[in-house]
């Protein structure tokens, strides 16, 4: 269908909500608790809003909007059938309840994971499988974790010994829908949720944006053509032989074993299943990866594969998306306009630059965007930083408006320099603004 980018206007600042969201951010993301549960993003309910959180009023069980309670009816829809065509301009409520829903269940990752250096659990997630959801601020999300996955980038860290920058750290888990929310949701949903760039190997991984063949076993019809950045890769593939946190495998190996598994149990018992795979940043090109893969292998049988990524960059070059489509995975890339990062790899050579005129022999060789987009836009002037934040986005996303994308995607690399020439307070936040100004 033709494409008709959705935005969630903020016209000079962002909404309270967003404001408060980047207030109390926390790397790319604060604890998904200091947000209002997803169901209430359909509602009318309040907010109370205190010492920069905002606060549920409501319960965060699936049944406090009843407009949810119509997710059972449209969820091939709200999963991509169609590719989301009608339910973009406008937004449609239940869709925009249901990635917000999945927007607070990334930000699990950001808020479950130890970043304390002297724990004996840094880098690993902080809580235990049962009550991991409900310990990260999203108590009620409806979900049982069955496993937690973790990446080893094989990037050698400048300064650091080579074996333990490139050491396993735990990057997301998978989860299935509990029985009330299956019966919510009008199927069972196999859920894999990823954090994004945390780790120095990680930032060194992320720099090698040069695109080589994807390289994963296919039933068939990729071929050396399909090409993915040589960075996103290498954190999905690589594996860890010190076997920290008592796992050796790959990411990839992780995934594939669990997501079969849960998948080849839920279609058992007759039900409806979906493969639900959502990401921020980083985690969206992981998330990406994974499905690509899910659909050349066949795992899902037919299954609905959707990815939700926030923030996402550019994952593959015109061959991927053409394979992509061709297998059938969705996509929707939600994406603030103001945000550098959306824009890469690729700043100058994308999908749309090399669409016609004297650079469209070049289209094959460049990166291009895969799927729809759901175009937002927020700043907040007095953290620029916040145009990246997790937390703002499903902020936006429950109180923006819709208007027009294309004033606010003008002046993106000026605001990227801009980032990188001042005092920063994180190093993690500088990082990303180098990276978001198309260098690598």
């Amino acid at each position: 269908m033709a494409f008709t980018p959705t935005t969630l206007e903020l016209p000079s600042t962002m909404p309270p909500a967003a404001a408060a969201a980047a207030a109390t951010r926390h790397r790319h993301a604060r604890p998904a608790g200091h947000l209002r549960c997803a169901a209430d993003a359909v509602s009318t309910a309040p907010a109370e809003r205190t010492a920069g959180r905002v606060i549920a009023t409501s319960s965060r069980t699936a049944s406090a909007s009843a407009a949810s309670g119509s997710v059972a009816r449209v969820w091939r829809k709200v999963q991509g059938s169609g590719d989301w065509d009608g339910m973009l301009s406008p937004l449609h409520p239940v869709l925009r309840g249901e990635v917000a829903r999945y927007g607070e269940l990334v930000g699990a990752c950001y808020a479950a994971l130890e970043e304390d250096p002297s724990s004996p659990r840094y880098m690993n997630c902080k809580y235990g499988k049962l009550r991991m959801l409900e310990d990260a601020g999203v108590a009620g999300a409806g979900y049982e974790v069955t496993r937690y996955i973790y990446s080893s980038p094989d990037a050698a860290v400048p300064g650091m010994e080579a074996s333990t920058s490139g050491r396993a750290s735990w990057v997301g888990y998978v989860a299935v829908s509990t029985d009330e929310t299956t019966r919510r949701l009008g199927r069972r949903d196999v859920l894999v949720s990823f954090r994004g760039t945390v780790t120095p190997a990680e930032w060194m991984a992320n720099l090698r944006s040069s695109l080589v063949p994807a390289s994963l076993a296919a039933r068939g019809g990729g071929g050396g053509d399909v090409k993915v950045e040589s960075g996103f890769l290498n954190v999905y593939t690589s594996a860890d032989e010190t076997r920290r946190f008592g796992c050796a495998d790959s990411c990839r190996d992780q995934l594939l074993r669990e997501v079969s598994r849960l998948f080849a149990a839920s279609r058992s018992g007759g039900e409806d299943v979906s493969v639900t795979l959502a990401g921020h940043s980083m985690g969206g090109a992981l998330a990406l990866l994974l499905a690509y893969d899910l659909a050349e292998l066949g795992v899902a049988g037919g299954a609905p594969v959707t990815v939700f990524s926030y923030g996402g960059p550019r994952v593959g070059n015109a061959a991927f998306k053409a394979r992509c489509d061709e297998l059938g995975v969705k996509v929707l890339r939600v994406a603030n306009a103001r945000d550098p990062v959306t824009k890469l790899p690729g700043v100058f050579l994308n999908e749309a630059t090399t669409r016609s005129g004297p650079l469209a022999a070049m289209r094959g060789a460049c990166y291009a965007h895969v799927g729809e987009e759901l175009a937002l836009d927020f700043v907040n002037l007095g953290d620029l930083a916040s145009v990246h934040d997790l937390g703002s986005y499903v902020a936006s996303l429950r109180e923006g408006v819709v208007t027009d994308a294309e004033a606010a995607t003008g002046g993106v690399l000026a605001m990227a320099m801009e980032l990188v020439g001042r005092q920063w307070q994180s190093k993690d936040a500088a990082r990303g603004m180098v990276q978001s100004t198309g260098l690598i």
